[in-house]
This record gives structure tokens, C-alpha cells and sequence, in this order.
């Protein structure tokens, strides 16, 4: 509870009262039994001192004030019954009173600092609700399923982000990867969703859809170079889908989507990339859309370079286009969960960098 009256759900392994008195009970009985049973000059009982620390790195507060009293109340007794001097007991049972309160005050400390973590965390997941959608995503074009996963265990968002726009002029959808980790790249993620969230529904075309990202990018750069930041490049993939079978794309120095269809999969030839968002002005060649085939009843796939740059202990990437064509036989749905667990089988390891996998189907023609 919060000192505001809210409830906090902390993360971790926790200490029940049950097991805290079941493990307390056993530890001491198996400790003084050993103990007795040894009668040598050096005593084992005084190590269940160190059973209230135990509690107060798993327990509550109040568990690790219980531990420590009963710890006392063991010690004295275990000292009369073996007619130990007065002395000797009233030092062994300060140095347990000091000890427990050391621990009581230890629990509080990490107590405190869990509940810290926890609404930190319900911030980064309001704040991961604005960057990206939970998936899946329907329009009147295509089903987005998928998946996102930050690098960072604790972190709810990453550089890689995604969206789809049902607009006027089809489906419009972004997967884009930005430069660095972290919060530091969260306001370039934000420029650049938001810019295409407005220009999807406004640009008739996809380039003035990309020139509108580009112009965000380069804002936010300028911005970041008053503050001290350091200018960062987002890649991004912006696709623009319709009822017809041909899909129209512009690269910004993303991964080619690969398409699933009739038991094959192949990577979609769009040509030379053009460079990433925030580099236009250094490039001569304006970027141009290119076309490929996105039949009824095929699967695309989209992803960041968490996938393909992915390794193996020996340092191997990962192949996703030959997974893929493993895939291609199998049935379409699950297609995202099946390639994060072979790729987490693949490297032996956590990710090292974000992951996002977007699978698109086209919508069921109404009957």
C-alpha cells in the first residue's frame, strides 16, 4: 500500500506467513538439534541470527520483526537450558535485538524501493500504451498481429515502434526502429508516431507521408542539439495497403517485408533503400515508393533488425528467411510467437536488442 492509500503489486519471489513459520520452525529446530547433539565448545545456535536477514530480503516488515523476536526468544531459552553465563546471554540477545532491527529497517528500505519500481513501471506502461498498440490491429484491409518485446527486461518500451492507420486512401502502416534504447530515444518515437498518426489521414501519397516523418525527425533534432542530446536516425518501413493485390512501399533503410504465400516465402524486392529518416538532406536521390505483390490469403511479415541481427553462441545470425520458408507450410496464425521461441532457442540468451514482429493478413472480403 502507498502512502496515498493505493495498492502496489511488487514483483518478485514472496515469503508466506505459512512458509516464513514452517521454514523459521524447521531452521531452528534442526539448528539447536545439531547443537545439542554435538555439545562441543562452539555453539551452532547463534547462527539463527542471520534468520531474519533471510525473511527481510524475501518478506514483509512486520514477518522480518517476527523473525527477529522469535530468534531472541530461542536464543534465551537455548542459553538457560544449557546454563549458559547471564553475561554471555544478555550480549547474544543485544547483538540479536541489534541485528533484527538492522534487518526490519533493511526490509523497509527494500520495501520502499519496490513499490518505487512498481508505479514507475504502471508509468512506462501508460506511457508504452502511447507509443504503441497492443496488437492484434484490424482495419477494413488487414489483421496486424504480432508482437513487441524491449530489450530490457524492466522497460516497457523501446526504440522499435509500429502503427496502422485506417485512412481514406487505404491502410497505411509503420514499423520503424529508432537510433539508441531507452528513454532517451522515447521523444524521437513520439515525434515520429505522432507526425505519422496526422500525415497517414492527410498525405494523398506515400511520399508525402514519408517527407512529413523526415521533417519530424529532423525537428526533434534540431531540438535535441539545443539540449545537449545527441541526434539520432530512425529507420522505418511505411506501407500503404489496399484491396488490390499490390502493395505500395518506401524504405528508409528497413528491412524488406517478407511475404508467405503457397507454401514459400520471399523477401519483397524493393530496390535500393533510401536513406533513414533525419538524412535526407544529405542524399541527392529523392526517395521513391516501389511495388510488390501482397496476394488474398498470403501472410507479410515486418520486423526490426532484433530479428535478424539476432546471434548464436557462435556468432551466427539468425536466419529468418529460411525459418520462415519452414514456416510457410504451416498454418498462418501464432506465426510472431513461434519465430520468438525459436529465436530465443537460437541464441541460448536473452534478446540484446528490442524485437518487434508484425504479421499481417488481408480481411475476408464481405459476402
Amino acid at each position: 500500500m502507498t502512502d496515498d492509500g493505493r495498492q502496489v503489486h511488487r514483483d518478485g519471489p514472496r515469503l508466506s506467513t505459512p512458509a516464513m513459520l514452517l521454514a523459521g520452525i524447521l531452521v531452528t529446530v534442526v539448528v539447536v538439534a545439531l547443537d545439542m547433539a554435538t555439545s562441543t565448545a562452539v555453539r551452532l545456535y547463534p547462527l539463527l541470527i542471520f534468520l531474519p536477514a533471510i525473511v527481510s530480503a524475501l518478506g514483509e516488515v512486520w514477518q522480518t520483526v517476527l523473525a527477529s523476536a522469535w530468534v531472541v526468544v530461542v536464543e534465551i531459552g537455548v542459553g538457560l537450558y544449557i546454563g549458559a553465563e547471564t553475561d554471555d546471554i544478555l550480549l547474544a540477545t543485544g547483538f540479536m535485538v541489534v541485528f533484527g532491527t538492522l534487518s526490519a529497517i533493511g526490509c523497509r528500505y527494500r520495501v520502499r524501493r519496490e513499490e518505487e519500481v512498481s508505479r514507475l513501471r504502471s508509468a512506462a506502461a501508460a506511457l508504452q500504451r502511447l507509443i504503441v498498440r497492443p496488437l492484434p490491429l484490424r482495419t477494413a484491409d488487414v489483421v496486424v498481429n504480432g508482437l513487441y518485446q524491449p530489450v530490457e527486461e524492466d522497460a516497457m518500451v523501446g526504440g522499435d515502434m509500429y502503427e496502422v492507420a485506417a485512412s481514406r486512401h487505404g491502410t497505411r502502416v509503420l514499423i520503424a526502429d529508432v537510433q539508441g534504447k531507452g528513454l532517451p530515444a522515447i521523444g524521437t518515437a513520439l515525434a515520429v508516431l505522432g507526425s505519422f498518426r496526422e500525415a497517414a489521414y492527410r498525405e494523398p501519397t506515400l511520399t508525402g507521408v514519408v517527407a512529413a516523418l523526415e521533417n519530424s525527425v529532423v525537428r526533434q533534432n534540431a531540438f535535441a542539439a539545443h539540449t545537449g542530446e545527441p541526434e539520432r536516425l530512425v529507420t522505418a518501413l511505411v506501407l500503404d495497403i489496399g484491396r488490390e493485390p499490390v502493395v505500395e512501399a518506401v524504405n528508409c533503410g528497413h528491412i524488406a517485408p517478407f511475404v508467405i504465400h503457397d507454401g514459400d516465402a520471399t523477401q519483397a524486392d524493393l530496390g535500393e533503400p533510401a536513406v533513414p529518416l533525419g538524412l535526407a538532406a544529405l542524399s541527392s536521390a529523392p526517395r521513391k515508393s516501389a511495388r510488390f505483390t501482397f496476394p488474398a490469403g498470403a501472410t507479410m511479415l515486418l520486423c526490426t533488425d532484433g530479428v535478424t541481427e539476432a546471434r548464436d553462441p557462435r556468432g551466427a545470425f539468425y536466419p529468418l528467411e529460411a525459418r520462415l520458408r519452414a514456416y510457410a507450410r504451416a498454418p498462418s496464425g501464432g506465426l510472431a510467437a513461434r519465430l520468438e521461441a525459436d529465436l530465443r532457442g537460437f541464441t541460448r540468451a536473452a534478446p540484446r536488442d528490442d524485437i518487434a514482429i508484425l504479421a499481417l493478413r488481408r480481411t475476408e472480403p464481405s459476402p
